[in-house]
């Protein structure tokens, strides 16, 4: 079974991920916690880190199971085929999210803009340093042709 990923309705990854939970299809919308400020309160919630996106661990032969819930739009395609996301890739992202890693074992003041650099949470995948920021960095990754953004402190 393969990890896809799933374009869906604006906001509404989270429910989602609920419906295809209780379909017992495997899927996965990664989150991140953030404080927001109204006029009378501040509150934390869940933020979706893929926006208008949901993974999915599915059967290549249910793959048309998803469309089931009326807020999935269609599959994510690379290079004209379903993109598949790796499970290793899942695994880091969770670790990531989870608090489990260290980013940067070098030291700070030795780093630069146009510098190689090696994620060692990420599987060492190498990028370049696009650019420094106060305690961000943003890491340009080749192999899927994003920048990263990571805080330093």
């Amino acid at each position: 079974m393969n990890w896809y990923v799933l374009y869906t309705k604006p906001r509404c990854e989270k429910k989602v991920e609920e419906e295809l939970l209780s379909l017992g299809i495997n899927a996965y919308c990664p989150t991140r916690s953030e404080v927001r400020l109204w006029s009378d309160r501040k509150k934390r919630i869940e933020i979706p880190l893929l926006p208008s996106m949901v993974l999915v661990n599915i059967d290549d032969k249910q793959t048309d199971r998803v469309f089931e819930s009326s807020l999935v739009v269609r599959y994510m395609f690379w290079l004209g085929k379903r993109a598949i996301v790796r499970q290793s890739e899942i695994d880091i992202l969770k670790k990531y999210l989870n608090g489990n890693y260290s980013i940067i074992n070098s030291k700070l003041t030795s780093i630069k803009v146009g510098d190689n650099f090696n994620l060692p949470s990420f599987k060492n995948e190498k990028g370049i340093v696009n650019r420094i920021s106060n305690n961000n960095i943003w890491i340009y990754l080749k192999s899927i042709g994003y920048s990263v953004k990571l805080k330093l402190a």
